[in-house]
């Protein structure tokens, strides 16, 4: 076992200067891995572990793991054998990280993503970040998703699960709430690619305190809800068991025992269609059944319209959430 000066880890992994772009918190594009602590790095040869404390980092890229102890697990590159290191060489001459482990105040970031926890695992192989423990966050220039359980991270899927009491808000007030949100991203055009029709203009929001502008790579195509969906806007709350949202067009579909309720007004149903832009909300009734409602004299109604079967939209199943990813105990 090596220990490891303070400060940095200059042999093993040098960060390679590259020109700046807009980024997701994604650790496996790029060059090297540049790890620095305050309180020494140990190197574990035997284990092919390297263990960071107090105030470590690790960079590649542009994205940055800021938390109180790192340990990266690496490997010999390409399946090949482990040599004994030679004096003066580094943890990883001829070797890759496979998984990096964060604990502690973890904050992970790029020019325009930030998530934050108490426990990070980043699995190379699988290019997923699985965050656990209090205060779990991803933060992008026009959403906030939070979760109670834990939250992972799917870059080059382009897809956030957040599980256990996750919210999803909006720079301009508008709340999805469930058991579990599957969030989507855009996807980035390609270098050289032709640019594409542009979308049509949505209303001008703040970015989110401490980020730039949203750019397509960041911003949420749509978000598919699980349990317990519940939909809020400064006028009236939606509730169902399964629901979907666009924060483009602002609309959200929900089914399975749906409530509006506005003051003291509540509607009954199987589906509805809510506009979140304009306050608008259909409530759609099932074949053989009608929509029930209770109306309160002098209070504010939920608009709402019971549409004919041949008008509804089509009707799609959100895909269930990707299974949670598994986690090794840190090495001691």
């Amino acid at each position: 076992m090596t220990r490891i000066g303070r400060l940095s880890l200059p042999l093993a992994l040098l960060l390679l200067a590259l020109p700046a772009r807009a980024q997701n918190l994604d650790l496996n594009q790029g060059g090297p891995v540049e790890i620095t602590a305050n309180d020494g790095i140990e190197w574990r040869q035997q284990d092919q572990v390297v263990i960071a404390r107090g105030q470590a980092r690790a960079v590649r890229d542009g994205v940055a793991v800021d938390a109180d102890r790192l340990i990266a697990r690496y490997r010999p590159r390409g399946g090949a054998q482990a040599a004994p290191a030679q004096p003066g060489e580094s943890p990883l001459s001829g070797g890759e990280i496979w998984r990096l482990e964060a604990e502690g105040s973890v904050r992970v970031t790029s020019a325009t993503e930030r998530a934050e926890g108490e426990r990070a695992v980043y699995d190379m192989d699988q290019a997923v970040m699985v965050l656990s423990g209090r205060g779990l966050s991803l933060t992008t220039p026009d959403q906030r998703i939070t979760a109670r359980d834990s939250l992972e991270y799917w870059p080059q899927r382009r897809m956030a699960v957040a599980r256990g009491a996750a919210v999803v808000v909006s720079t301009d007030g508008r709340r999805i709430a469930a058991d579990t949100l599957v969030a989507y991203f855009l996807d980035a055009p390609a270098e050289g690619a032709p640019a594409a029709t542009p979308a049509p203009a949505r209303p001008a929001t703040p970015p989110i305190g401490g980020l730039p502008a949203a750019n397509e790579s960041s911003r949420i195509e749509r978000v598919e809800a699980y349990g317990g969906v519940e939909i809020r806007s400064a006028e009236e709350v939606v509730r169902g068991e399964r629901g979907m949202y666009s924060p483009q067009t602002g609309l959200a579909r929900l089914v399975g025992g749906v409530r509006i309720t506005r003051g003291e007004n509540q509607l009954n149903g199987q589906e509805a269609i809510v506009n979140l832009q304009t306050g608008v909300s259909r409530l759609i009734s099932a074949p053989g059944t009608r929509v029930q409602g209770l109306v309160v004299p002098g209070q504010q109604q939920p608009s709402q319209a019971n549409v004919p079967p041949a008008q509804r939209p089509a009707p799609r199943t959100p895909a269930p959430p990707p299974a949670r990813q598994p986690s090794q105990p840190p090495a001691r």
